[in-house]
């Protein structure tokens, strides 16, 4: 395939034409934000908002999952209005996150704590009123658990199950501030076509399915 060079903060890059910027950052060991982008899926679920970039010629920051390379693109990683938006949509998901690290499978192996660690973010809201969920726990399974109340809706146990094993037992669930992910059909995971399957669990970036043992 077609080779581009590209520039990411002041570094000449060799990249495909076409891939996703996102993917080429990270691998030459930039450090953009992001919590739901998974290579294979296509198009990007692109919602988390955290992945901004600003490139040379666009009027506005984009988000680096979404953008495919182009011979001669500039890329910068860190600049005043970047930054903001990463600080806006890290505060919009910590607002409505159960902040109980302690108790967490997911703790100090955390995707948000990680991010907040290397962007140097509170991980409680200083400009958004906090909502904490408290959704039921679902421990039906011996193997593995979901907490709602620690899910950051990114959407990568859904995409294994139903793009990897196929099985198709785990989605988005309800809207707006009520959207969790759980089971397709409302029954719990223990009475599912799981087998002794635990990707959900394995692709978690925050703990919020998590393997009991």
């Amino acid at each position: 395939m077609k080779q581009v060079t590209i520039e990411i903060d002041g570094r000449n890059l060799q990249a495909t034409d076409g891939e996703r910027l996102l993917w080429v950052a990270l691998d030459a060991g930039f450090d953009i934000p992001h919590l739901c982008a998974i290579r294979e899926e296509e198009p990007p679920h692109g919602g988390c908002r955290l992945c901004w970039v600003e490139i040379a010629g666009s009027e506005k920051p984009q988000t680096s999952c979404t953008v495919r390379v182009t011979e001669g693109m500039r890329v910068r990683t860190r600049t005043p209005a970047v930054d903001r938006l990463v600080r806006a949509g890290f505060e919009m998901l910590m607002s409505v996150h159960r902040l109980d690290c302690k108790l967490c499978p997911g703790n100090r192996h955390c995707a948000l704590q990680d991010i907040a660690r290397s962007r140097k973010l509170p991980l409680k809201p200083r400009r958004l009123p906090k909502i904490e969920p408290d959704w039921p726990v679902d421990e039906s399974r011996a193997e593995i658990g979901i907490n709602p109340n620690h899910c950051v809706l990114c959407g990568q146990c859904i995409y294994v199950c139903n793009n990897e094993v196929k099985k198709g037992v785990l989605d988005f669930v309800n809207r707006g501030l009520g959207t969790q992910v759980g089971t397709f059909d409302g029954r719990p995971l223990a009475e599912q076509d799981c087998g002794d399957c635990t990707r959900c669990a394995e692709v978690c970036p925050v703990g919020a399915i998590y393997l009991r043992s």
